[in-house]
């Protein structure tokens, strides 16, 4: 029996110190809560290569993370790393970038936290395991978007953020968070009456029952997802990759919008309310940062010769909602921004790894609005020649062909259902590109929507959608239509197989794409 499947048969437990699970350890805590420090949410891992990977958790107080780790459930030969200090300024969160992994390897780690006013003090450990890239194995990933979304919180007794157990049970190698990994617009009221009559009753807490302003109510956003027993145990098996979208923010943000017709919010400037909510998602997300004042979002992740993941960030440089209608670069058409762009050139142009997967929060030709006549995301509804944001998209997608970057692959989400589509020139009124496909997934746990309709910009045809025209708008995870999307690379071939899978776990559409 593999590492793997004895681990996750055994399940999370606690034998020499490895996990202690938040629920297993409830009846030690309460007892010495006052003389140690607590980990209430437990561990994530993140941004995981060949041989690094960050580790992250959270405490109570000021405090000092240590983690060990091991190539065994036991345990044995541990090497310890000793991690930062973290105080109330960092909203008690830190992270470990474990660096020396062996690749093609499972790691078992454990997190204990140490109190900075006594170093005996110690928090009882909280753990878990990932999976290092290896040259000789298939690669498996997940992705989705779209957290606790149009007020569906965590209902218990429908059993709370079930998607990511069906993830989890899906057993992919890492998970791509596309975005919307918060919705800090969207309050969680107490109940939703539901159409069939019957009450949908959410778990609350103050922060989630308003509108997020304060860098503490974006933090309590974050928070609040890792009540979930789903969630945490999700985030203790399986490494992440995560993007932001608008709702990290606020419903269609950009820099610089203007909050006074909002009644809902009493913080009006805009930056105050963007810098707290990029400060909480860099505490909370287990992202590995580069120095710098402002660390970028965008970065991309090797997992071995098979894959490379190139995340990029649609938000923090774009310009205002507008009618998309540029017909020349501008302060009005930015959209991922120059200096992103050129990363993103180099970057492909660097990759040796056979499939290359360019993970986005928005599509490229799903018309997403903000108002009858300004959008939101990349198409503009018009079928000619690009536009506006689409310059952008033209501009990389005319470098891709021209340095012949082969297996090109898009995933996103943000629209709250899922679908593949296929981009062909052939079909476009833009040419000057290679085809490529284009895959959707969401939501994990929020209101489902679409189908939207189709830009012809980019020639885009629709294999698949999840979801048919005329369908209710905001349908909640109780019916069943959330999804994810699940791609395997095989070592042997090389051949890419995605798959789009629902709540239950059950592949409604896949396709194989070989390798050129």
């Amino acid at each position: 029996m593999s590492s793997r499947r004895r681990f996750l048969s055994t399940g999370l437990k606690a034998a020499g110190g490895f996990i202690a699970c938040r629920a297993e350890a409830r009846s030690a805590q309460a007892g010495q809560a006052a003389t140690r420090p607590d980990i209430p949410y437990g561990t994530t891992t993140g941004d995981v290569t060949r041989d690094r990977a960050i580790v992250w958790s959270r405490t109570d107080r000021p405090a000092r993370m240590l983690v060990e780790w091991s190539t065994t459930e036991s345990m044995q030969n541990t090497r310890r790393v000793r991690g930062p200090q973290t105080t109330e300024a960092a909203g008690y969160t830190a992270r470990v970038d474990l660096t020396g992994l062996p690749p093609g390897q499972r790691i078992f780690y454990r997190v204990h936290f140490e109190d900075l006013a006594d170093s005996r003090s110690l928090s009882i450990p909280a753990g878990g395991t990932f999976l290092t890239p290896g040259a000789a194995r298939d690669v498996t990933f997940a992705w989705s978007a779209d957290t606790v979304g149009q007020g569906w919180g965590i209902n218990t007794a429908w059993g709370g953020l079930r998607m990511y157990e069906t993830m989890r049970l899906a057993r992919p190698d890492f998970f791509v968070h596309t975005g919307d990994t918060i919705y800090a617009d969207s309050p969680v009221p107490p109940e939703i009456k539901l159409p069939d009559g019957t009450i949908w009753r959410n778990v609350v807490t103050p922060e989630k029952s308003k509108v997020a302003e304060t860098l503490d109510e974006f933090r309590g956003n974050y928070t609040y997802n890792l009540l979930d027993d789903s969630v945490r145990r999700f985030n203790r098996e399986i490494p992440q990759l995560w993007l932001w979208d608008d709702h990290e923010v606020k419903n269609n943000w950009y820099p610089g919008m203007s909050l006074d017709n909002d009644e809902r919010y009493r913080q009006k400037d805009s930056r105050v309310l963007a810098a707290n909510a990029r400060q909480a998602f860099l505490e909370y997300s287990p992202i590995r940062l580069t120095p710098g004042a402002v660390p970028p979002i965008y970065r991309s992740c090797s997992y071995g010769p098979l894959l490379e993941v190139f995340a990029i960030d649609l938000r923090t440089y774009r310009g205002p909602n507008t009618s998309n209608q540029q017909a020349s670069a501008g302060a009005d058409a930015v959209h991922a921004g120059a200096r992103q762009l050129a990363w993103l050139k180099r970057a492909l142009s660097a990759s040796r790894a056979a499939w290359k997967v360019i993970a986005s929060d928005l599509p490229i030709g799903l018309v997403v609005r903000d108002g009858p006549s300004t959008f939101e995301g990349i198409a503009n509804a018009e079928a000619g020649n690009p536009l506006g944001r689409e310059l952008e998209i033209a501009d990389l997608l005319r470098y891709i062909r021209q340095q012949r970057i082969r297996n090109v692959v898009w995933i996103t989400g943000d629209v709250h259902y899922a679908a593949a589509h296929h981009y062909d020139p052939q079909r476009a009124q833009f040419k000057d590109f290679d085809p490529f496909w284009e895959f959707v997934a969401g939501p994990l746990h929020a209101g489902t929507y679409g189908p939207n309709e189709l830009d012809a910009t980019f020639g885009p045809e629709v294999r698949f959608a999840s979801v048919k025209p005329g369908a209710p708008a905001n349908r909640p995870p109780s019916d069943g239509f959330q999804f994810f999307g699940l791609t395997r690379i095989a070592v042997a071939t090389k051949v890419m197989t995605v798959e789009l899978r629902n709540l239950a776990g059950e592949t409604i559409y896949t396709v194989d794409l070989e390798p050129t």
